[in-house]
């Protein structure tokens, strides 16, 4: 089942940030993502004002997202966004389709 993950990052050091940006897409296409939303200015519908950016990935499993999320060469990567960043990043199934 599609499993999906959802960020909501802050980012206080752009440039830094982008490092982990520009190694991003070879690793995650390995594991056969696909990047469904990224935005800077998502617009709040409800709830207080959020002005982080929202990322939203979707994997072919829990395996290929895990497996992404916890290889080496993404941890080694991470490393900038976790220096450049904060914020929550979640991973949920997708709702199963009826039959």
């Amino acid at each position: 089942m599609t499993h999906y993950i959802v960020a909501r990052i802050a980012i206080h050091d752009r440039e830094r940030y982008g490092q982990y940006e520009a190694g991003f897409m070879p690793i995650f296409a390995k594991y056969g993502g696909q990047i469904l939303a990224v935005n800077d200015a998502p617009e709040v519908l409800e709830g207080p004002p959020d002005t982080r950016r929202l990322v939203i990935l979707a994997f072919p499993d829990r395996d290929a997202a895990l497996a992404w999320a916890g290889s080496a060469e993404y941890r080694e990567i991470a490393k900038h966004r976790l220096a450049a960043s904060e914020g929550e990043i979640v991973i949920t199934p997708g709702f199963p389709s009826p039959t």
